[in-house]
């Protein structure tokens, strides 16, 4: 640009009236692109990795079989497990907790359970006003995969053919 246009265009402020343009075009004549977040919600992947949860088989029993390697691949360590031999010869949890202000949310612990018991689920609302309430026991764990065992359900099975 000559000496001339570049006066020219600082005199009359033209990246300023373009910036204001698009603006208001964007403004007046293109549609919304945000929502109104508490009554409105945004998509979730398939893949994101919320609130966790204990899924049960459809005939009401535990998928848990305490094998314990969500515990052993769990790098915040934010997962305890005390499992118990029932009648059958089967093993079940007995104790599972996790301490959620631990959890870095990686999921390992969804990819090492060979039964699909623990999930991270597409909860991502879960505040809490004491730190207590974020330690999850297997009871809070169990209702939570009870709440949103369809949704966890068909996010599995959107997953599967990536596993």
């Amino acid at each position: 640009m000559s000496f001339i246009n570049r006066t020219a265009r600082a005199f009359f402020l033209v990246e300023l009236l373009q910036g204001m343009a698009c603006t208001l075009k964007y403004f007046f004549f293109r549609p919304a692109v945000t929502i109104n977040y508490p009554f409105e919600k945004g998509p979730l992947s398939p893949r994101f990795r919320g609130e966790h949860a204990l899924r049960r088989y459809p005939n009401g029993e535990e998928r848990c079989i305490s094998c314990k390697l969500c515990e052993a691949i769990c790098p915040a360590l934010a997962i305890t497990i005390e499992g118990e031999v029932r009648e059958d010869g089967s093993r079940r949890a007995r104790r599972y907790d996790i301490d959620m202000t631990k959890c870095i949310y990686c999921g390992f612990c969804q990819e090492a359970c060979p039964v699909d018991a623990i999930v991270e689920g597409p909860n991502f609302e879960y505040a809490t006003e004491t730190r207590a309430e974020l330690m999850y026991n297997k009871a809070k764990l169990l209702a939570n995969g009870e709440r949103w065992e369809t949704e966890l359900a068909a996010r599995i099975e959107a997953d599967a053919p990536y596993r």
